[in-house]
């Protein structure tokens, strides 16, 4: 596993932080995420997408169905990046997005993370 970037949001007081990585086993995905949530413990909502192979998941951690994991998926699947994982840690600012703000920012936060890639 490797990290390659990260990325941070703020918006309407609610921080988004992008972790990119390239990953060599599936078995590290459980691991970075435990991490993340161990070092982000106040975090609201550590949500994921990934693409190892021929295998893909994602997770929208309690956010509303479809407006984190999918978009972070769709940005892997559109840009054809395999081995690599995004993990975007949510901070709740005490303000309800909405389901289009919420999709938009998961994806503008992950896309600045892949940025190079």
């Amino acid at each position: 596993m490797k990290l390659l970037n990260v990325s941070e949001l703020t918006i309407k007081k609610s921080k988004f932080i992008a972790f990119y990585y390239h990953i060599d086993d599936i078995n590290e995905i459980k691991c970075i995420i435990n991490n993340l949530k161990l070092e982000h413990k106040k975090a609201k909502h550590v949500v994921y997408a990934y693409r190892f192979l021929n295998t893909a998941g994602k997770s929208d951690d309690k956010e509303p169905k479809g407006t984190a994991g999918l978009p972070l998926y769709n940005l892997l699947m559109q840009k054809k990046l395999n081995n690599k994982l995004i993990v975007v840690v949510r901070y709740f600012g005490g303000t309800l997005l909405g389901v289009g703000l919420l999709q938009r920012t998961y994806k503008d936060v992950a896309s600045k993370a892949i940025k190079n890639d």
